[in-house]
């Protein structure tokens, strides 16, 4: 490259630089104000970010331009991040920007981000920490601007709704910095007053710097350590700030915490007529249950008068004196049907009587025992010679009577098999006419 032979066209000298800057610069934030600002049909944006000495060119592409959340114009400072290079085809070198963001607002939104992230490890945002609302609200704590349009949509919505709250302003400035340093000794103010039941901390809509006060650290650690329950209304449903985290209970706008706060008065007077006809319902009730009582009293008191009872005493000792007449004359009949009856069975066994009919069996039974006796012998005899013959068919003698023999060992159990027996083992042989002794010399296997 030092050789003055070697000479560059001037598109590879820009190309040299651009490999340069790119090598060099990869990602570089620049922070400056808006100039020269350019909007293509294409939908590009170029522009200039300058101070009060240099400036340098910048383009930022579609779709990249669109997802910009403000409008960038002339003279607004901003913070963009991006990649330096250098365009070939004039020799000027830009910024070509991933993403671009306001200077101020980008700061505090940083800031915002860290903080939230520290208190949150902290468990400062915790759900289980936040405190329940009371069911009714007697008096109320709101904490806000006393001339801004605020404290009136509070009231107002107060007053429609439920009137019979107290409501309490303790007025503090909203912006600015001394505003979260008074908000805050305001607010523990009004919790060693020990006075309300919940405090209010609103404030109207604005962009991040206007509710910065709210994002104070110290102001947000005193609503954590609050005994009295905190409600946080600030800035629009979109808004949010670091005291709603640590609030326990976030509204969307100052007028729904309002809402929130203290029940609506119609339905409160619905459910008064309910109770009051429900209340009604159940004394009428309860007089009816207590007049019956008291007739059923009367009518007892009029049943237990002295000669009342002495004549249901009397009525009940007549009937016991006719109960027991019947039973006695029942008893009798009984008595008299049992003693006919006791004569009719004596008279039917007289000894008399008795004799005769045994006289007359045992004539009629005289000669049967010898006939009977000779009949069961001559059955019995037959029997016992059919047994007999039973008896030596499945006999073992028969068997061996035909010149079988039986095996037997010398504890008298019978050889079924060589399996029973051992070479040199004692045996007996039972034939019809005696007994063998053998000894087994061995043993073979087979039919």
């Amino acid at each position: 490259m030092d050789d003055p032979r070697h000479i560059l066209t001037p598109s590879q000298l820009n190309t040299l630089a651009r490999d340069l800057l790119e090598g060099a610069f990869p990602l570089v934030l620049v922070e400056g104000e808006i100039g020269n600002l350019s909007r293509p049909g294409s939908g590009h944006l170029y522009f200039t970010l300058k101070d009060a000495r240099a400036q340098v060119r910048c383009a930022l592409f579609k779709p990249k331009s669109q997802w910009l959340n403000f409008a960038p114009r002339e003279g607004l400072r901003v913070l963009a991040r991006g990649r330096l290079t250098l365009y070939e085809a004039r020799g000027d070198y830009q910024l070509i920007l991933d993403s671009m963001e306001e200077a101020g607002e980008g700061a505090l939104r940083r800031a915002f981000e860290e903080l939230k992230a520290r208190l949150q490890a902290e468990g400062l945002f915790d759900a289980a920490r936040k405190r329940p609302l009371p069911a009714h609200v007697r008096r109320l704590a709101v904490l806000t601007s006393a001339s801004g349009a605020v404290i009136r949509d509070i009231v107002s919505v107060l007053r429609r709704r439920f009137p019979l709250v107290e409501v309490d302003l303790l007025p503090v400035p909203v912006q600015g910095d001394t505003a979260a340093a008074q908000i805050r000794m305001m607010l523990q103010r009004a919790i060693a007053s020990a006075r309300y039941d919940v405090v209010l901390l609103a404030r109207g809509g604005g962009s991040l710097e206007d509710l910065w006060a709210f994002n104070d650290e110290a102001l947000v650690r005193a609503i954590a350590a609050s005994p009295v329950p905190v409600v946080s209304a600030i800035g629009h449903e979109t808004d949010f700030t670091l005291a709603d985290f640590a609030a326990d209970l976030r509204a969307p706008t100052p007028s729904a915490a309002a809402e929130l706060l203290v029940p609506d008065r119609a339905n409160l007077l619905a459910r008064l007529h309910g109770l009051h006809r429900q209340l009604q319902s159940q004394q009428g009730n309860a007089l009816r249950q207590r007049a019956q009582r008291i007739d059923r009293a009367f009518l007892r008191l009029h049943a237990l008068r002295p000669q009342a009872r002495l004549d249901a005493l009397a009525r009940r000792g007549e009937q016991a004196r006719l109960r027991l007449a019947n039973a006695m004359q029942r008893r009798l009949e009984r008595e008299h049907a049992r003693l006919r009856h006791a004569d009719a069975v004596l008279r039917a066994a007289h000894p008399r009587r008795r004799i005769e009919r045994l006289r007359e069996r045992l004539q009629a039974l005289r000669g049967r025992p010898q006939s009977l006796l000779a009949r069961h012998l001559q059955h019995e005899a037959l029997h016992l010679r059919g047994l007999a013959r039973s008896l030596h068919a499945i006999s073992p003698l028969a068997t061996v009577a035909r010149g079988y023999s039986i095996l037997q060992r010398e504890d008298g159990r019978v050889v079924r098999g060589i399996g029973d027996t051992h070479p040199g083992e004692a045996l007996q042989a039972r034939l019809h006419d005696g007994r063998l002794r053998l000894r087994v010399e061995g043993t073979e296997s087979g039919s």
